[in-house]
């Protein structure tokens, strides 16, 4: 069996590992356009904070592609797939052929056509090792850096360089920071402990055009800056499968991780599926739902008959010492609290807990977010127990034996 993977990130190497227990012979092939071995992408904020190194980076060990027997094609990339004859195709025109394969390609910054946007000398994204490094070379204790977009990725790469750079402003259109995670108030909270560490907020605002490394804001104010990072989004990488396989933003597939196309699969960022929490099909660009995707995906081109249903949006992250974890969706009755400085908010409806925001106070988020994913009947366990203090008690004693694999309690 031939198995060809595109991606060599968590999607990809989920199916390598998934394949391996299942095929201890089979080909893998492994074809990634950046020349690195796998390395964990949310790390590269910590690179340039110097809290972590390329080393220590590395998604897997120096040796993953020798163990699980994989030809591992770093710096090329695939222009073409040929279904009919099953094989791909490299930038070198070096064909690939494949039984099964994985199209795990990730996603790409979004770089928005404002006007004299090529007027800025340094200028950079913020998603892969090489950005970083980019990023890295032109920092400066004098320089000012002007980030457009407050969501996860401008905030990340704010945290790394605050300390290395003079000043850093960060405008979003939205009218709060993290605004795909966060409601106003949980925001609030985290836009002032950032602001306390010295960063500056233009919200509600756009660049209306760049003059050099002057940027006019669409309220007519103006910000001048050194540096410029855009974080204003990503799109998912779905150009491969363009009248092969069904795309609406994202690759579409099901809960095997097939795509329409025969033998073909998809896994990770470009994927588009059911979100279980509100049973809607989205983007779910997420490290923990990639890898799961790739196992799913790694089972079934091995020929074993897995599924992955339990898809949700959920973010880990923190600031400076602030933790947010966050999951599911925000509809339905709403629990808060907001004890000891934290800020917790729980959103439940129908027998189901839908999704949470946790700020500060994160433990036993595990609890939550297993209740999203199981959509567990709130009827069977201590729910109110489970708003103020998170744990298996709460559970039937029949579940917390369940969960924890039979132990008797």
């Amino acid at each position: 069996m031939k198995y060809v993977i595109i991606g060599n990130s968590a999607a990809g190497i989920g199916a390598v590992e998934k394949i391996r227990q299942l095929d201890k012979s089979g080909e893998i092939t492994i074809i990634s356009s950046e020349p690195h071995h796998t390395y964990s992408r949310p790390l590269i904020s910590y690179l340039l904070q110097g809290k972590t190194d390329e080393q220590r980076m590395k998604y897997r060990d120096d040796d993953f592609y020798k163990r699980n027997k994989c030809t591992f094609l770093a710096g090329k990339t695939v222009t073409k797939i040929c279904p009919d004859n099953k094989y791909v195709e490299l930038d070198d025109k070096k064909t690939i052929p494949y039984d099964k394969l994985l199209v795990a390609a990730g996603s790409s910054a979004f770089v928005p056509p404002i006007e004299g946007l090529d007027t800025v000398k340094d200028k950079f994204t913020f998603m892969s090792l090489d950005d970083a490094r980019k990023l890295q070379a032109s920092l400066g204790k004098e320089k000012k850096v002007l980030i457009l977009g407050a969501g996860l990725i401008g905030l990340k790469c704010a945290e790394g360089i605050l300390d290395k750079v003079k000043e850093i402003t960060v405008v979003d259109l939205a009218p709060r920071i993290l605004s795909s995670i966060l409601d106003d108030e949980g925001a609030r909270i985290v836009q002032d402990h950032l602001e306390r560490k010295g960063m500056k907020f233009i919200l509600s605002s756009g660049v209306k055009t760049f003059d050099g490394n002057t940027a006019i804001l669409d309220n007519g104010a103006s910000v001048d800056s050194d540096i410029l990072v855009i974080a204003v989004g990503v799109r998912p990488n779905t150009k491969l499968l363009a009248g092969i396989a069904d795309i609406d933003k994202g690759i579409i597939i099901n809960d095997r991780c097939e795509t329409s196309a025969k033998d073909i699969y998809a896994a990770g960022d470009c994927t588009q599926s059911v979100d279980v929490s509100t049973g809607q099909s989205k983007i779910m660009a997420l490290l923990p739902n990639a890898y799961m995707q790739g196992e799913c995906a790694g089972a079934n081109m091995a020929g074993a008959d897995m599924s992955f249903a339990k898809a949700i949006p959920m973010n880990a992250i923190g600031f400076f010492g602030l933790h947010i974890i966050t999951a599911g969706s925000y509809y339905g009755d709403v629990y808060t609290d907001k004890k000891d400085g934290g800020y917790k908010k729980l959103f439940y409806g129908s027998d189901r807990l839908n999704g949470y925001i946790l700020i500060k106070n994160v433990d036993k988020a595990g609890i939550y977010t297993s209740l999203i994913r199981e959509r567990t009947p709130l009827s069977s366990i201590d729910f109110s127990l489970i708003c103020e203090r998170p744990g298996l008690m709460a559970f039937t004693k029949e579940e917390r034996v369940r969960k924890l694999g039979g132990a008797d309690l």
